[in-house]
């Protein structure tokens, strides 16, 4: 069996929102699998649900650029928010998201090996801010996103300056209508997106995986009920369609009113003008997401409390 560490104890309740002496149990009953310990907590009750797994711990910038009918997203690590705050640091994501928004540019090694505006490679000027500025730092990821016509709206939350942040998203929307109309509602969407952190555009996009494990978790706690079969089949059910629901962005209730599907949101700005508008997609960085942490000095007081 694994051993159950205060880092793992604290990943866990960081993960799940379960406490400490709960976290350590799981992990117990679980062998120190982090992702069963979730789902053991889940059955019993004791965690909400993770939209998704990823563990949010690398510094840096998520940067975004459109331009009309496309738009770029690009993340850069750093080993520290200090440098996330140095204007050369941020100079080179601007300039980094807008090579890739030129070239198209979604493969990172591609990226790497295009063009600097100050010349040479992206890598080149990625390894002078190395040497300069005193920490590593990484190209992690790219997104590109476009329409036949319409706009492509970008949104950065936690804005470290124009065009960069914490958390990123693109919004792509189909039409014939105006900029001067989808582009405030490619806004609204983008901020709605960078809050609810929608899993896929429809229901039956999301990951099947997923699916798979929500069903299992759903018919282990309906199990626990002692209804009969039938009516535990239709809990099961009635819970996969509401987790379909809430984590597909065109049936997620809008968040400036609470109350709108976003559906029905985008169909009203279209009927409003006379054009249809079609909600194509949307790509959302959330800075670190995936990124194994380490373990802080928090870990002595989970130590402390839970035994370990």
């Amino acid at each position: 069996m694994a051993e159950i560490t205060a880092a793992l104890v604290k990943e866990l309740r960081d993960r799940t929102g379960a406490g400490m002496m709960d976290c350590k149990k799981a992990l117990a009953e679980n062998g120190g699998d982090i992702e069963a310990s979730i789902d053991w907590l889940r059955t019993k009750g004791l965690a909400a649900a993770a939209k998704k797994a990823g563990r949010v711990a690398a510094e840096g910038l998520v940067g975004v650029a459109t331009d009309g009918t496309r738009g770029a997203m690009v993340e850069v690590n750093s080993e520290t928010d200090f440098v996330a705050k140095n204007e050369q640091f941020q100079g080179f994501v601007r300039d980094v998201t807008q090579v890739a928004l030129a070239g198209n540019l979604t493969d990172i090694d591609a990226l790497g090996a295009a063009a600097y505006p100050a010349g040479g490679t992206v890598t080149e000027a990625l390894t002078q801010n190395i040497a300069t500025i005193g920490e590593n730092q990484s190209l992690r990821r790219s997104a590109i996103m476009s329409v036949n016509s319409g706009v492509v709206t970008a949104y950065v939350h936690n804005a470290a300056a124009p065009g960069m942040g914490k958390i990123g998203v693109l919004v792509a929307l189909e039409s014939t209508a105006g900029a001067d109309v989808l582009e405030p509602l490619g806004k609204q969407l983008a901020m709605h997106v960078a809050a609810a952190n929608p899993l896929a555009l429809n229901g039956d996009d999301l990951d099947p995986e997923l699916v798979a494990r929500e069903r299992a978790i759903a018919e282990e706690k309906a199990a626990q009920s002692g209804k009969p079969a039938d009516i535990v089949s239709k809990m099961v059910d009635g819970g996969i369609a509401k987790f379909r629901k809430e984590n597909a962005l065109l049936s997620q209730l809008f968040v400036m009113d609470g109350k709108t599907p976003v559906a029905e949101v985008v169909a009203a700005a279209g009927k409003d003008v006379g054009a249809t508008i079609t909600l194509k997609g949307f790509t959302r960085f959330q800075l670190g997401e995936g990124i194994e942490k380490e373990e802080s000095d928090f870990a002595a007081e989970v130590a402390a409390v839970a035994g370990v």
